[in-house]
């Protein structure tokens, strides 16, 4: 089994490439993150500021209409796609016509699904829908629980999974790992690399098995990041990840060749999904552990994560800063 450790900077440094003086924002992509529910606003703006932060040339965040106003209220860089709901208060099934008018409409480049969606059966009928697309996706939190009662058999197949036709980058922590394979939270954390691994094999997917040394993985080679530190267990920091790999999507370099797919999806699409959750994980740690350096382990907070993220980007260029 074929097993990597990043070498600090080096090795990813490759995935930037240098920007061109004569571009615009669309040449950096255009993320929408459907997210958000009543009483959950942060996740949604969490995982914008971090995309913001990587770079993305556009970020919209499709909400409930009703919560609208207190996410298009937090940053003015932010554009906004407000949704029918249910009447609990999350995305509800009808929105899915509105999403993909807008999708096309907008030459949205990159989804990210899941940071405070809640599992509203309505709400996960969505998320399945949206795997139907052929947009690249980020699935996250309630994006994966909504997946977690359709295991088809012992090969840790997710059928929603298997039959999409979009391109996958999953990021589950290790309980959410935990109900979407209905395996002992325990028997996961003694065998990381084998579960993900498999899961990503079987599922077709990228799969980034977040905690202590993030494991990234496409079910051939295997990427075990060195950064990030435990005062990064704290509320909102998984949102913050998610939106910083859907924004590095279509900025990395496709590099790589190794890394080609078995499972028909263009290698250089595959590359280019699997550079951006190496690249984003290993930031994300990164701008925790300056961070940490800063605030101490126990006062840091995700919003601190974000602030980093320049500093982090400098570092891995080789522009000289504190490390």
């Amino acid at each position: 089994m074929e097993s990597v450790k990043f070498k600090a900077g080096k090795e990813i440094k490759q995935f930037l490439g240098k920007r061109k003086k004569d571009v615009s924002k669309t040449d950096f992509g255009h993320l929408l993150i459907i997210a958000g529910s009543k009483g959950m606003s942060g996740a949604a703006v969490l995982s914008a500021r971090a995309s913001l932060r990587v770079g993305i040339g556009l970020v919209t965040i499709g909400c409930p209409e009703s919560i609208y106003p207190i996410i298009a209220a937090q940053m003015n860089e932010l554009m906004t796609l407000p949704l029918p709901e249910t009447k609990t208060g999350s995305i509800g099934f009808l929105a899915f016509s509105k999403i993909s008018e807008f999708i096309s409409r907008r030459k949205v480049s990159v989804l990210a699904v899941g940071p405070g969606l809640t599992t509203h059966p309505e709400t996960s009928k969505l998320v399945f829908e949206l795997l139907s697309l052929e947009t690249p996706i980020v699935l996250d939190a309630d994006g994966i629980n909504a997946l977690a009662t359709t295991i088809s058999n012992s090969k840790l197949q997710i059928p929603n999974l298997v039959k999409s036709t979009a391109k996958i980058i999953i990021t589950p922590h290790p309980g959410e790992f935990a109900r979407l394979i209905n395996v002992d939270k325990e028997k996961i954390q003694k065998n990381r690399v084998y579960y993900a691994k498999n899961f990503a094999q079987e599922n077709k997917v990228i799969c980034v098995l977040k905690g202590c040394h993030t494991v990234i993985t496409d079910g051939q080679g295997v990427f075990i990041n060195p950064t990030g530190n435990p005062g990064m267990a704290t509320a909102g920091s998984g949102d913050v990840l998610t939106g910083m790999i859907a924004g590095l999507i279509s900025q990395v370099q496709a590099k790589s060749p190794a890394l080609a797919c078995k499972s028909g999806v263009n290698s250089e699409q595959r590359a280019k999904l699997l550079n951006a959750a190496k690249l984003g994980v290993y930031l994300h740690g990164l701008a925790g552990d300056l961070a940490a350096r800063e605030k101490t382990e126990m006062g840091l907070i995700a919003g601190d994560i974000i602030e980093k993220i320049p500093e982090a980007i400098k570092a891995v260029k080789g522009v000289r800063c504190k490390v």
